[in-house]
């Protein structure tokens, strides 16, 4: 077993690439223990304030942040998602079906899509056609919801309302595929628990397993829509004196306890404070997928402490079973600011003034997964001293990538063990590491 490739990333030198130095001093291992579960996408969202900022860019560099995120010389993004309607960075709100109780949904339309989304996501596919999507609101046109209000309320608990919300997304599946954007999976609702000044929803768990079992599940069905449903995003359970119910039992163990609704359901997504309940779920359902929606978001100073918080809920994710993990925002404009008012970090930053880009830490950190796990590589099972701060994977093809940090002041020595056979390096302080082995 030899190192082959070897890269790490610090406050002061993003993604160098060391000089292979073995070392004779074994203190801290990482041991290889089994194979848990397969990756199958890694990837971050579009958003309507992403393609706006990179539109103000010459067009080569437009093409050289497309290239970064998604080219096999980049991140090389596989699996992605899209909003349905206005997304909190969306550049304002708008639905698909802007029409009051239109339960036929026939003045249903991604008119909007056109001008940002849809550009977007194509010119994505032209770097990668494997891509893959999914998609979830974050509210339903507010003639569905009480009060009629795109930023917080509830769907209306009507039989005619929620048909023609199953049929809304049935509507919105086959319109995306009609221009060549398949998408996959279908996540209900962004962050149930939290009633937001940006587009928002509240579902109870008992309304999402109504929902799934008795209109979406069948919807897509009578209608032969592949996409698969998923119980998602789930933003708890948390402690947020705004949300009405937060407690596990009462979201995706109700839901998935159902025997009507359980058939539809293919996975569960988690964001947040949903890092909390994944263990648990897991544990409870290991034959179901799953999903971290979305990175924690920051202020959109973009620090190294920030990017070593995403890293250290990376290698949470991933050792407590996610098959995918999802980035927030791509790109974002210098403040990285919400049409609603918040800054939030991004992997890479327009300056509109000097027509160029920056790319940030969380790029790099992305990256250190991104570029080097394959689709359909397994992650494995790891004990010893560094595996809170490791995730080691195999590709199909035979080849480990352990992404692993140090993240005290002073260097460490690190030994991975894999059948016998030990590899032994020392890492320099404060830094993030990909190590890839055959």
């Amino acid at each position: 077993m030899k190192i082959t490739k070897w890269i790490s990333t610090s406050n002061e030198s993003p993604w160098s690439e060391e000089k292979i130095v073995l070392s004779n001093n074994v203190q801290h291992k990482l041991e290889v223990v089994g194979e848990d579960q397969i990756i199958e996408g890694l990837g971050g969202c579009f958003n309507e304030i992403g393609w706006d900022a990179l539109l103000k860019l010459p067009e080569e560099k437009i093409d050289e942040a497309m290239m970064a995120l998604f080219s096999k010389e980049g991140c090389h993004f596989n699996f992605c998602r899209l909003p349905i309607g206005a997304s909190d960075y969306a550049l304002e709100w708008y639905d698909l079906s802007p029409v009051e109780e239109d339960y036929e949904m026939e003045h249903f339309t991604i008119d909007r899509d056109y001008k940002y989304l849809i550009p977007y996501v194509k010119r994505a596919l032209e770097i990668n056609p494997n891509i893959k999507f999914f998609s979830s609101p974050w509210s339903p046109p507010v003639w569905m919801k009480y009060p009629k209000a795109y930023n917080h309320g509830t769907v209306r608990q009507e039989s005619d309302v929620l048909r023609a919300y199953a049929n809304y997304f049935v509507k919105y599946v086959q319109a995306y595929e009609a221009e060549g954007i398949h998408v996959e999976q279908i996540h209900i609702q962004n962050e149930p628990m939290s009633d937001q000044k940006f587009p928002s929803c509240i579902w109870t768990g008992e309304e999402f397993r109504v929902f799934i079992k008795d209109y979406i599940g069948p919807a897509f069905r009578e209608h032969g829509i592949k996409s698969k449903i998923w119980l998602g995003t789930i933003n708890g359970p948390e402690t947020d004196y705004r949300s009405p119910i937060t407690r596990y039992d009462q979201y995706a163990n109700l839901v998935l306890s159902d025997a009507e609704a359980y058939p539809f359901v293919e996975g569960v997504s988690y964001q947040w404070a949903g890092k909390y309940a994944i263990q648990q779920t897991r544990e409870s359902w290991p034959e179901m997928k799953y999903m971290q929606s979305e990175n924690e978001c920051g202020d959109g100073k973009n620090t190294w402490t920030y990017a070593k918080y995403i890293f250290e809920l990376t290698n949470h994710y991933f050792r407590n079973g996610v098959n995918y993990f999802i980035y927030w925002n791509m790109v974002l404009p210098l403040n990285g600011k919400s049409t609603w008012g918040w800054e939030q970090n991004t992997m890479i930053n327009v300056n509109a003034e000097t027509k160029d880009i920056v790319y940030n830490h969380e790029f790099y950190l992305m990256k250190h997964y991104t570029h080097f796990v394959k689709q359909a590589a397994k992650r494995l099972k790891t004990i010893g001293a560094f595996t809170s701060n490791a995730t080691a994977f195999m590709n199909p093809d035979g080849e480990i990538v352990i992404v692993v940090g140090n993240l005290f002041d002073h260097k460490r020595e690190f030994t991975f063990e894999y059948k016998g056979e030990t590899v032994s390096i020392q890492l320099k302080k404060d830094s993030i590491h990909t190590i890839c082995l055959r």
